[in-house]
C-alpha cells in the first residue's frame, strides 16, 4: 500500500478544524465599543504627564521679544548674542555652532 506524505495527519486535522471552530465562535467585539474605547485612552492620554500623574492646570509662559543685540539662527533657531554670528548670507544669519 502506498502512503502519501503530503497528505494532513488525522489528528492535524482535528486539531485544525476545532482550532478554527474556536476563532469563528469567539465573541467580536463591537465597532461602537471599539471607539469607546479609543476615545477613552485618548482622553486619558491627554491628560497624563510621563510621571503618571494627573495634571490639571494651565501653563502660562511669558514671551520676551528678541533684543536689538540678538539674531535667530537660520539653521537651529536658537536665539544668539550678534557676537555668535558665524556668517550672514541672503538675509539669514548663522551661529558659530552650525557653521563650526
Amino acid at each position: 500500500m502506498a502512503t502519501d506524505y503530503d497528505e494532513l495527519r488525522n489528528d492535524v486535522k482535528e486539531s485544525q478544524d476545532s482550532s478554527l471552530e474556536a476563532l469563528q465562535s469567539a465573541n467580536k467585539p463591537d465597532a461602537q465599543s471599539v471607539i469607546r474605547e479609543l476615545h477613552e485612552t485618548d482622553a486619558l492620554d491627554d491628560a497624563m504627564v510621563p510621571g503618571g500623574e494627573f495634571v490639571n492646570e494651565e501653563l502660562v509662559v511669558q514671551v520676551i521679544p528678541q533684543a536689538e543685540d540678538e539674531f535667530t539662527c537660520s539653521s537651529c533657531f536658537l536665539v544668539r548674542h550678534r557676537s555668535q554670528i558665524a556668517r550672514q548670507k541672503d538675509g539669514h544669519f548663522y551661529c558659530v555652532e552650525c557653521e563650526g
